[in-house]
């Protein structure tokens, strides 16, 4: 997330699609709040049901679920069309002029697909750039040849008419105009629009796509980079960022450095491989720097008990085109490919798609360790519903550990604010912080393989663990250790020419503290777990440990307050905040500005910005220094492009002969085989399931409910399962509120209590009525009564009946990330319990 959420203080237009912040975030509605009162700002919000933010909206625009690249690319069109787009921000920091291969073709020209698709994959040779004979890419500063970016994108969007979007989205078409036109009017220099989203995009076989789509109208519109600007990603948890920033998915590894494969046997062949080259002379391409910080990332896993190369040799290898993710995880579970699970601080037999499947893949193991704070449905999964305890194999260890409270650490927050959380109250009976829980677990692991050798040992033995100290036989974790570690050191005497000023030498003493990222080293000199925490411990101590109120700026970048990574930037690409000779676009809410009589910029941290007038294009993390109209990186596409749902209400896709994403990867037996995996809706509508059905979460409960379904307090508010639907729904199912009903797929179903609201109305989808229906996702199985130990002990109560949504949910994932497709599906909703 390029912003935070103080920065929506400063925002002109909020459009709300894909999240519910004021339910679901209310502290970042608190300034949403704030720029409606001081500002006037104006708030849009799209959703399939009538939301607590849409009732705070000045707009509101109804949607049907799974069809937000429809509404947006018709929003594309009509900045393209009306001439709306910010054109000196479109012409100088995206990659409009660049001239693309004139093989490529766009679905619109190539039967609904772009060109290249083979086998459910696409080959990119025709998504490539046309270049020069040195290689550098051309271009057309004017923006009319046909084969640049700005002429295919107004092409490829010129089929997203009104009548079309409309019919696709059941959003009516002065609703549509309405929308459009206000959050359009952002495009000008004094003006800025955000976006909030959250799983309601992302939670889609098209979800990457979707947050691309509207990344394409807020450079359109110059909303990158600025105050009040960006996208922003509405995480589900305090520490939602935190956790992809230190590679919680199999494919990164901390500070989003790839993940080694094994046909890259030397760390020379991966950074060769994995390290950006450009031919743009002005761009500065900060990845080129990658090789210094995989260096450091190793050092800080094995100090000096390797050389580099030695620590990549010792690195875990994904087999080439391999995916780990959690839905093919637990697809492997099921097929009894790996005998062991850790599930630690998590809920799979509630919260991972196809319960079911789940829950009958944790039969399959020889062993689980179930690390929370409480027995859940997980660790209790061979006694849930359906289960037959005697012919489960799996043997199952519950380690308690600590809450938040009860352990110190930091944090990052949507807006990547690393803040240090202290340790309030000692943990309860035997649970341990999840550190000391870790080590003890590593120091007992190396220990058999010092003794018994194994597979690889040294990959384990030569673990450095320099995070805390044995006392008797026990380890105390010592967090603070772990920050310095991750941050980073010199490991040796060494002078390094300042970064920042050519000519410019600073010594270093072993054991000092890396100043920044700019200054490691990618010879095995320096450490550091992760590159872009760099900075964030150093001579003034832990940064995240800070409180500071000054607000130079007035904008709300508080800058000493805790840390930001990079480097306490609160605004990434601020450079594309100035123009091409350095002047604010709007000096009221100047993210930086430059002072010439020091030479330097001030204000935010900048992003890598040269002096005014040096040409340096602002988005540096890109190779070519400027940000993606066209985007060939993903799997299924450059553009976006509207596909409908694995399942649907709808026989085709009245957009192309292309029904559904052709890169997305089945699990059913036309796909991977599972006997389990079954789909409905899929080429033809079934009737046995009519109506659309998206997950969603309630203010009063966390995720699958482990630690609020113990609060009688909140259960009280939210005491279980329900499903919610419209007046013309109920009618016609002849159910009320209150009533016991049975909500079905093709793939389970789940007891719900009715909740009838005008909150949903019908949508008229090329002149059908289609309903929706929706159930939260918070709930499981587990009930006082279903308590194996200690029933007596009131402390141990579950205030809350029903079981999970993902009953329901399909093994489906979006194209690039393999994220479930859990926000729009097909079900039944009938009176009564079966």
């Amino acid at each position: 997330m390029t912003n935070h959420w103080i920065d929506f203080k400063n925002t002109d237009v909020f459009l709300i699609m894909g999240s519910n912040p004021a339910s679901n975030h209310p502290i970042s509605f608190k300034w949403i709040m704030e720029a409606v009162e001081k500002r006037g700002a104006k708030i849009i919000c799209v959703d399939p049901r009538f939301t607590q933010s849409a009732s705070k909206a000045h707009l509101y625009a109804p949607l049907r679920s799974g069809t937000d690249i429809a509404f947006l690319g018709g929003m594309i069109k009509y900045i393209l069309d009306k001439k709306l787009y910010f054109d000196e921000y479109v012409k100088n920091y995206t990659n409009a002029s660049f001239l693309v291969n004139p093989a490529f073709k766009l679905p619109g020209q190539n039967g609904g697909v772009f060109s290249g698709l083979k086998d459910g994959k696409y080959e990119k040779d025709t998504w490539s750039y046309q270049t020069d004979a040195e290689g550098v890419i051309k271009k057309d500063p004017t923006l009319s040849d046909p084969n640049c970016v700005f002429q295919l994108l107004k092409k490829h969007y010129s089929r997203y008419n009104l009548d079309v979007v409309s019919r696709i989205t059941g959003t009516p078409k002065d609703k549509l105009i309405e929308v459009y036109k206000l959050y359009a009017s952002t495009g000008k220099s004094n003006k800025a629009g955000v976006e909030l989203y959250a799983m309601g995009w992302t939670q889609h076989t098209v979800g990457v796509q979707n947050i691309r789509t509207m990344c394409i109208i807020q450079l359109l519109l110059g909303n990158m980079g600025i105050a009040g600007g960006g996208v922003a990603a509405m995480r589900g948890e305090g520490n939602v960022q935190g956790s992809t920033d230190y590679a919680l998915l199999f494919h990164i590894l901390p500070g989003y450095l790839g993940t080694p494969t094994a046909p890259l046997a030397t760390l020379a062949a991966y950074n060769e491989k994995n390290t950006p080259k450009t031919k743009e002379k002005n761009s500065l391409n900060w990845w080129k720097n990658k090789p210094k910080y995989m260096a450091s990332f190793l050092r800080s896993m094995y100090g000096r008990n390797a050389t580099i190369e030695e620590a990549y040799q010792l690195m875990p290898k994904l087999d080439l085109g391999a995916n780990y993710s959690w839905l093919v995880l637990f697809d492997q579970m099921y097929k009894e490919k790996f005998t062991g699970l850790f599930a630690w601080g998590m809920n799979p037999a509630c919260s991972g798609a196809h319960s079911n499947k789940v829950r009958q893949a944790l039969g399959k193991l020889e062993w689980m360790v179930n690390v929370n704070l409480y027995d859940n449905e997980t660790g209790s999964f061979w006694r849930g519903p359906g289960m037959d305890p005697a012919k489960i194999k799996t043997e199952v260890f519950m380690l308690p550990c600590a809450a938040s409270i009860e352990k110190e650490g930091s944090i990052s927050n949507s807006g990547r604010m690393m803040q240090w959380r202290y340790k309030a109250v000692t943990p309860v009976g035997e649970a341990k912080p999840d550190g000391d829980i870790m080590s003890e677990l590593f120091f007992k692991i190396r220990g058999l393989y010092l003794k018994h050798g194994g597979p690889n040992a040294a990959a384990i033995t030569s673990l450095t663990w320099p995070y805390g100290k044995h006392v008797g036989k026990e380890f105390h974790y010592e967090p603070r250790k772990v920050a310095a570690e991750i941050n980073g050191f010199f490991l040796e005497n060494k002078t390094v020419e300042n970064p920042t000023k050519k000519g410019e030498f600073k010594t270093f003493k072993k054991g000092d503290l890396v100043p920044t990222f700019a200054w490691l080293q990618d010879d095995g000199s320096t450490s550091s777990g992760n590159w872009i925490y760099c900075g964030s411990v150093g001579e003034k101590g832990n940064l995240s440990m800070r409180k500071g109120q000054a607000d130079p700026t007035g904008l709300g970048l508080y800058p000493e307050w805790c840390w930001t990574w990079p480097v306490n930037r609160r605004i990434i690409y601020n450079g594309a905040s100035v123009d091409t000779n350095g002047k604010p676009w709007d000096p009221s809410r100047a993210v930086i500005t430059w002072d010439a009589k020091e030479q330097k910029w001030k204000g935010d941290v900048p992003d890598g910005t040269g002096n005014p007038g040096k040409g340096r294009p602002p988005f540096i993390m890109k190779p070519d220094g400027v940000a993606s109209l066209f985007g060939p990186g993903l799997a299924d596409g450059p553009f976006p492009e509207h596909y409908e749902p694995l399942e649907c209400p709808v026989e085709k896709n009245l957009m192309s002969p292309q029904k559904n994403n052709p890169a997305i990867k089945r699990f059913d037996k036309k796909g991977v085989g599972s006997d389990l995996d079954a789909y409905s809706g899929v080429g033809t509508c079934d009737p046995r399931f009519p109506f659309i059905c998206s997950t969603y979460r309630v203010s009063e409960h966390w995720q699958t409910g482990v630690l609020t379904r113990w609060c009688p307090w909140l259960a009280e508010m939210q005491p279980g399962m329900f499903v919610e639907m419209s007046e013309e729904l109920s009618k016609m199912r002849g159910i009320k509120t209150g009533d016991k009903c049975t909500v079905s797929s093709a793939r389970g179903e789940v007891v719900c209590t009715a909740i009838v609201t005008p909150r949903f109305k019908p949508f008229n989808i090329d002149g059908n009525e289609i309903h929706e229906i929706g159930i939260p996702w918070h709930f499981g199985w587990i009930t006082t009564k279903d308590r194996s130990y200690n029933p007596g002990d009131k402390k141990a109560e579950v205030f809350t009946t029903g079981d999970a949504a993902n009953l329901l949910t399909p093994t489906i994932g979006d194209a690039n990330t393999m994220i479930p497709e859990s926000k729009a599906f097909m079900a039944n909703v009938v009176k009564g319990v079966k």
